[in-house]
């Protein structure tokens, strides 16, 4: 279990599995409307062990989802009247 207060406003959420961030498998992944970025959730089996806030202030649109593509990249859809759909190649 893990919470944020105050809420980021969680919206869609992706277990990575993927091989273009090989750090990152197993991690989760949370879109945050309010806070207008994604959170990475390293876990331990099913326990929350740390958390990494990524893309603050840069997306700066609300994050509807987060989902992995075929290519193991992460993608964000956003949820504004000029949202968009984005792929993100962060360098680990």
């Amino acid at each position: 279990m893990h919470y944020w207060v105050p809420s980021i406003a969680t919206s869609g959420l992706l277990f990575y599995t993927g091989d273009s961030f090989p750090k990152w498998r197993g991690s989760a992944f949370v879109g945050g409307l309010a806070s207008k970025q994604v959170a990475r959730l390293e876990m331990d089996g099913d326990r929350v062990v740390s958390e990494e806030r990524l893309l603050e202030g840069v997306v700066n649109q609300r994050v509807r989802d987060v989902e992995q593509g075929p290519d193991g990249f992460i993608y964000l859809l956003t949820d504004e009247a000029k949202g968009r759909l984005a792929a993100h190649r962060a360098v680990e």
